[in-house]
């Protein structure tokens, strides 16, 4: 075991700094219960946090509003037709398809 250290040896040097810069958010949850959460200094620290309690999402007490986006709204099968082919189109095809279906009788 010759070069063998044991696991007691610092990989660090004796100039390092000690630990990073911490700081510590507030929390509160909708059902009343405070919570704080440690982040890394340079951290970005998120407008919401989820309770650890009640699961619910907590908003920073010490901090602004979350920026609400603009939520598109959700693209129907209809909507994604209507950016392929024109109504006259569809009316076209619908009336050939029912033609097709009628001969086949």
């Amino acid at each position: 075991m010759t070069g063998n250290r044991g696991y007691h040896t610092s990989l660090s040097r004796p100039g390092d700094q000690g630990a990073a810069p911490c700081r510590t958010v507030q929390y509160s949850c909708p059902q009343s219960h405070k919570f704080a959460v440690p982040f890394s200094g340079d951290a970005d620290v998120p407008p919401t946090w989820e309770c650890r309690m009640h699961g619910t999402a907590s908003k920073r007490i010490d901090g602004s509003e979350p920026e609400q986006k603009k939520a598109k709204p959700p693209r129907t099968h209809w909507d994604m037709l209507l950016e392929r082919r024109t109504i006259p189109e569809l009316d076209e095809l619908l009336n050939q398809r029912l033609a097709a279906l009628r001969g086949k009788k």
